[in-house]
C-alpha cells in the first residue's frame, strides 16, 4: 500500500489548527520537532492533568485527506492543518492499518502507528456539527468509526515534505485494529 505525503503542518503552540508548513522534522522518541505534543510523556492538554506521565502515543497525527473531499459534500470546507494533523496524505487507507504498522515517510522517517484520534468537542468549535461527521456508526455492530485521523510515535527521525512517500509495512499477523488512543 503506497501513498504520498499531501501536507505538513507544525504549531508550538497549542491551538486547534496547524500551520502548513514546507517540511517537518521528525524526532525519533518525540514527535514532530517543535510541536506543542512532541515529547515522551502525554503533551494532550486535557490528558496532562490526569496522567501526565504515562507515555505519548500521540507524537504525530496522520489524517487522510479523503476525508477533507467526503466532507466537502457534505458542506464543510476542511483544509490540511485545519483539524491539528502533522501529516496529511492520500492513497493510503490510514484507518484500515492495524495497530503497529510502520510507516516510512519520505527517505528516512519511519512512524508506528499506535491507535485511532479520539475527536473532541472543539472540533465543532471549528465547524458546526463537523464532529457528528467525523464518527460513523456500524449499523450491524452498533461500534463508532473514528474517521479523525491516526496517531502514531516516530522509530526513525527525518525530514517529510509534501509529495513525499508513504509506504506501509503491515505487522506479523495475527493484526489488531485501531482503537482510541
Amino acid at each position: 500500500m503506497a501513498g504520498r505525503v499531501t501536507a505538513v503542518s507544525s504549531n508550538a503552540a497549542y491551538s486547534f489548527s496547524k500551520p502548513n508548513r514546507a517540511h517537518v522534522t521528525l524526532l525519533a522518541g518525540l514527535g514532530v520537532e517543535g510541536d506543542v505534543h512532541a515529547g515522551e510523556t502525554i503533551r494532550h492538554q486535557f490528558r496532562m492533568t490526569y496522567e501526565p506521565d504515562l507515555p505519548n502515543l500521540r507524537q504525530v497525527h496522520l489524517m487522510h485527506e479523503e476525508l477533507f473531499d467526503e466532507l466537502a459534500l457534505k458542506g464543510h470546507a476542511v483544509a490540511a492543518g485545519q483539524l491539528g494533523e502533522n501529516i496529511t496524505t492520500r492513497g493510503v487507507d490510514l484507518l484500515g492499518l492495524p495497530t503497529g504498522t510502520l510507516l516510512h515517510l519520505g527517505e528516512q522517517a519511519v512512524i508506528e502507528v499506535t491507535g485511532l484520534r479520539n475527536p473532541c468537542a472543539k472540533i465543532n468549535d471549528f465547524r458546526p456539527g463537523l464532529l457528528g461527521e467525523v464518527f460513523a456508526l456500524d449499523p450491524v455492530s452498533g461500534d463508532f468509526t473514528f474517521k479523525s485521523g491516526i496517531m502514531a510515535v516516530v522509530r526513525r527521525g527525518g525530514r517529510v515534505r509534501p509529495d513525499d512517500t508513504v509506504e506501509a509495512e503491515l505487522p506479523p499477523g495475527p493484526h489488531r485494529p485501531l482503537e482510541r488512543v
